[in-house]
This record gives C-alpha cells, sequence and structure tokens, in this order.
C-alpha cells in the first residue's frame, strides 16, 4: 500500500496541475453561466437546466479522461495511433449514414445520434489528427522538405479536411489546416515552401469562392466585409452577429449582471456566442477577464512544448495550443464581427459536450508529455539503469 501511495504522488508532482485548475476554472465558469441562461429563460426552447448539467458531465468525463491519458507514456499512444484515428474515422463516416444529423437552422450534417447521446466526431478527428500529424512529422523528421515526403503530409492532411467538407461543416476543416500549418513551422518548415504557400494562399481562395462556396457562405463573408450590406442584412446573414454586437454594447464596463437585466436573445448564445454574453452580463472586464483566461492556458501549452524531450512532445503541444488559440481567435472574431460565422466554440468557456471531451483528451496529451518528459521516468515505475 505504501509504494502504490509513494507512486501516486509521484504521478501528481509530475501533473501540470496550473494547467488542469485554468482548464477546470474556465469549465467551472461554463457551467455556471449555463446555469444563469437557463435561470434568466433566455432562450429557452434551447437552453434547459439540463444544458449546464450536460456540460458538467463532460467536464467530469473529460478531466477524467485527461489524467488517465497523463498517465501513458505518449510515446506509446503514437505508436498506436491506427486504433484512436481508425475510431474517429468510422464516427466520422457514420454521419453519411442515417444516424447522422444537423442542428436546427442548419445544412451542415455534423452530429451523430446515437440514441442514447449525440455527439459530433469533427472534435474527435482533429485530436486525432495532432497525434497522427505530430506522429508523421517525428518519423519523417528533417526530411520532411523532401518533396515525397511534404506531398505524402499534404496528403494526410486532405483526408480529414475532405472528409470534413463533405459534410458542408465549415470550420473543423479551417482549424486542421491552421493546425498543420503551425505544426509544419514546429517541425521546421523550409522557407520554400513557405513562399509557395503565400503564392497559394490567393489561389485557394479563389478556387474555394468560384468552385465550393455556396451563396450563403458568400454572404457570411461579404457581411463582415460590406459595412453598407450589413444595413440590408439585418434580418438576413448579419442579423445574428448585429445582435452580437447589440449584446456586447449593452454589457458597457462591468456588464447589466447574471441575475437579471434587459437581456438580448441570441441564436447560440449558449456555444458560438458565449462570448457576447459573457459581455453583456459581465461587460468589458468579463470578457477581458475571460481572454486573459484562455490566454493563460495557451502559453502553459507554450511552456510544457519547451520543456517537451523530444520533437513529438513539442507537436503534441503545438497542435493542441493551435487547437485552443485558432478557436479562441475564430471564436472572438466571429462574435465581435470581424471573421465569418463558421461555427467555431470559445474553448472551455461555451457549451458542448464533444468540444469539452475532446479539449481535455488534447490536454492530457500535453499533460502527459510533461509528465514524462525525464527518458527514463514513466508514470508508475522508474526504469533502471
Amino acid at each position: 500500500m505504501k509504494k502504490i501511495l509513494h507512486h501516486v504522488f509521484k504521478y501528481i508532482k509530475r501533473l501540470d496541475i496550473i494547467l488542469l485548475l485554468l482548464c477546470l476554472t474556465a469549465s467551472a465558469f461554463c457551467v455556471y453561466l449555463l446555469y444563469t441562461i437557463s435561470l434568466n429563460g433566455i432562450n429557452p426552447s434551447v437552453v434547459t437546466p439540463r444544458t449546464w448539467r450536460t456540460q458538467l458531465y463532460a467536464t467530469i468525463a473529460g478531466l477524467a479522461c485527461s489524467l488517465i491519458i497523463a498517465a501513458i507514456n505518449y510515446n506509446i499512444l503514437s505508436k498506436i495511433w491506427f486504433t484512436y484515428a481508425g475510431v474517429a474515422l468510422i464516427l466520422s463516416l457514420l454521419l453519411f449514414t442515417p444516424l447522422g444529423m444537423s442542428t436546427p437552422g442548419s445544412t451542415e450534417v455534423n452530429w451523430l445520434d446515437l440514441g442514447f447521446m449525440q455527439i459530433q466526431p469533427s472534435e474527435f478527428l482533429t485530436v486525432a489528427f495532432i497525434m497522427t500529424m505530430a506522429t508523421h512529422l517525428h518519423k519523417v523528421g528533417d526530411k520532411m522538405n523532401r518533396l515525397p515526403h511534404m506531398a505524402l503530409l499534404c496528403l494526410h492532411v486532405l483526408v480529414p479536411v475532405i472528409m470534413l467538407v463533405l459534410q458542408d461543416n465549415t470550420g473543423a476543416p479551417l482549424l486542421i489546416i491552421l493546425i498543420f500549418i503551425l505544426m509544419l513551422f514546429v517541425a521546421g518548415l523550409s522557407w520554400k515552401y513557405m513562399v509557395a504557400g503565400a503564392v497559394a494562399i490567393p489561389l485557394a481562395a479563389m478556387a474555394f469562392w468560384n468552385f465550393y462556396a455556396k451563396d450563403y457562405h458568400k454572404m457570411r463573408i461579404l457581411v463582415v466585409l460590406d459595412k453598407e450590406l450589413q444595413q440590408t442584412e439585418l434580418q438576413g446573414a448579419f442579423h445574428q452577429q448585429n445582435r452580437s454586437l447589440i449584446a456586447l454594447g449593452s454589457g458597457g464596463l462591468t456588464g447589466q449582471g447574471l441575475s437579471g437585466g434587459e437581456y438580448i436573445s441570441i441564436f447560440g448564445i449558449h456555444n458560438d456566442f458565449m462570448f457576447a454574453y459573457i459581455g453583456m452580463t459581465l461587460g468589458f472586464v468579463g470578457c477581458i477577464l475571460t481572454l486573459l483566461l484562455v490566454m493563460s492556458i495557451c502559453i502553459k501549452l507554450l511552456s510544457t512544448a519547451s520543456l517537451a524531450k523530444d520533437l513529438l512532445g513539442r507537436l503534441i503541444c503545438a497542435g493542441a495550443f493551435a487547437t485552443v488559440f485558432f478557436h479562441a481567435v475564430i471564436n472572438v472574431g466571429m462574435v465581435v464581427a470581424v471573421t465569418p460565422v463558421v461555427g467555431v466554440p470559445l474553448p472551455f468557456v461555451s457549451a458542448g459536450g464533444s468540444s469539452t471531451l475532446a479539449l481535455y483528451i488534447a490536454i492530457g496529451l500535453v499533460l502527459s508529455v510533461r509528465a514524462h518528459r525525464e527518458k527514463k521516468y514513466h508514470m508508475f515505475y522508474t526504469e533502471k539503469e
């Protein structure tokens, strides 16, 4: 028993407690916000007491997954990439069956109805991609800039991106591409590919606009760029963001409070537009503190990357950092109407069981990198020389 307690204390000592506390603080804040939304009767047909309870259960499950993953050496997890990648792909493929469903008001078939619960496979596909891409880049090493290897890396990212595009999902493919680019930089991308990428971006944008973008995609982009168009689309494409801006402005410096006020109803106020609710109830101060909390998580992820013992660990941390950072940037951009609406939540703060669980899995991977940064150390035993 004494030996078991010794290993448990050693396990706890090697955990990044500060990172866990930051994530749990953000999650607790989310649960409380959801509770107040349901209590204040904002969007009562969507946000009910069940909403905050589901978020609480997802947080508890996510924390458990995070602690379990932290106990496993990330090198071992890298070697069994085909297991979780296979599960993520199968879940995504099930969206093309009658089990796939869309949310009200959306054309994106990105939810899987399993009867007893509904999950969003794209969230788990993103985490699986981080691990598989980290493994891929680690294996090719300094050969990554050779054309055949770069072609295979691009093919690697195209698999989840194409699958998500076929689901009419716009936010998740963009995030995976951004994660991919950041991980390439960390792995040592050649300046030649950077120049080629800079040339390819406008070409890719033109191809997206002319061959893929639907009318509502184009309108969401145009209303952000054209102030005059916004006035004509107040009940159309710009309706959600217009109400978001009104909600933010109504909060002033310190907000209307969480226990009563003249609240603005916004579709998706509990998930994609939670930041608008924070601004409305807690004001500018609340928004700044929320952003500081999320950015503190990002800084801790970068800190762990700097402590990693190998490229694989750094790439895993970089992927997790990119996930949290780009989620936050795109989400806040949507809320303040500087980026189009693409259905990206604010990490740890927006409602979403699948998103929360996937984020904690990613945090678990980072915890594993930190805990196993010593070559001779394993969580529950120490190798002898």
